[in-house]
């Protein structure tokens, strides 16, 4: 006699069930297997829907609090100081270098001593790979140790980008990454936070799972958020990811016409690595354009673009100069904001070989 299953399968008792992915987690769980393999060691990777969500959820693990200082790269998006003034905390920021557009390390040391001198340590550093190009990782972190202030990556833009051979979001304490539409591979909206250790990434999807304490019932002790990446999404970036080489090795093909194309002409400097080390993943391909020696600047180049439907688009405007951060202290010189007057960046998106050669005849008109 066969035996009876005593198996009694389980009844849901959610209000709504329409897909699959409504209580299955798997997607997610292998899209972050996936990164932290890609990754390599010791790089535990927390999927989320945002990149901006990542650093928010960094500098709560690293307890951030009101009235606490965090130095933060100031040529860079807003969204990379904003989860600062959501802890309620205060930004200090540091200036670039000429030679990969990000923090300077030596604005980094004064700063870091000034705040110090005032008794207002930092309680932590957001540095920022600028458009995919690495920043000179090797000497922040060499001052993060000195004076025992944690570093987080914003490689929102560089995922993908390589510094002295380790994976940009990974050489700091935590790093962080953007899925969203316009990054090398996207989530169509999403991000990640990589910690150095796997109870701190634990702690991370407490967080951004509502906070949920392990009961039975719906405890509460913490603040949380609904900052988890959608299965969907996940799944979207499976795919995505088994591309991220090819993708790179198309951006780099862009960057490199860019780069012939204005090699002749003087007074235009596209960003470009300053070393071996630096390998960027071309996520942008930018310029800064002297007008005292070519003749032209950002803006006419622009609107001549414009002209022919071509898109293009300004450099980040400084947060330092931003209205909202006003009132924050500025560690730097005018770097940042030449960077902002004088660059642009230029169509660097899935590029078919005829359109470069129409953006090319159209620069050729203007010069």
């Amino acid at each position: 006699m066969s035996k009876v299953s005593t198996k009694i399968p389980l009844i849901n008792n959610s209000l709504e069930f329409s897909t699959q992915f409504s209580f299955d987690n798997t997607n997610i769980e292998s899209f972050e297997s996936s990164v932290e393999n890609y990754l390599g060691d010791h790089s535990f990777f927390t999927a989320l829907n945002s990149g901006t969500s990542a650093i928010h959820l960094a500098l709560i693990l690293l307890g951030v609090k009101a009235n606490d200082e965090v130095i933060c790269q100031s040529f860079t998006f807003a969204a990379s100081a904003y989860p600062i003034l959501y802890q309620k905390a205060i930004p200090v920021f540091v200036g670039s270098e000429l030679e990969t557009w990000n923090m300077c390390p030596e604005l980094l040391r004064e700063a870091i001593t000034h705040r110090i001198q005032h008794h207002k340590k930092p309680k932590a550093i957001i540095v920022v790979h600028t458009y995919g190009m690495p920043a000179k990782m090797k000497e922040i972190m060499a001052i993060s140790q000195e004076f025992e202030i944690p570093v987080l990556e914003d490689a929102a833009g560089a995922f993908g980008a390589i510094y002295d051979g380790k994976k940009c979001g990974t050489i700091g304490d935590f790093g962080v990454f953007s899925f969203n539409n316009n990054k090398i591979i996207t989530t169509y909206g999403g991000g990640g936070l990589v910690c150095r250790k796997k109870y701190k990434k634990n702690r991370a999807l407490f967080y951004a799972t509502q906070a949920k304490e392990k009961e039975s019932y719906y405890e509460h002790s913490k603040i949380g958020y609904n900052y988890r990446m959608s299965p969907v999404a996940a799944a979207i970036g499976q795919q995505e990811l088994n591309n991220l080489e090819k993708k790179i090795r198309e951006k780099k093909k862009i960057n490199t016409y860019y780069s012939e194309l204005f090699d002749a002409v003087d007074g235009v400097e596209l960003q470009k690595a300053s070393g071996n080390e630096f390998q960027s993943n071309f996520w942008l391909s930018s310029l800064v354009v002297h007008q005292d020696k070519c003749g032209f600047s950002n803006t006419v180049l622009k609107n001549h673009l414009s002209k022919y439907n071509i898109a293009s688009r300004y450099l980040w405007k400084p947060l330092h100069v931003q209205t909202i951060f006003k009132k924050c202290l500025y560690f730097g010189n005018k770097i940042a904001e030449e960077l902002f007057k004088k660059g642009i960046s230029l169509p660097s998106g899935a590029i078919q070989k005829n359109e470069l050669e129409r953006i090319s005849t159209s620069i050729q008109k203007l010069l």
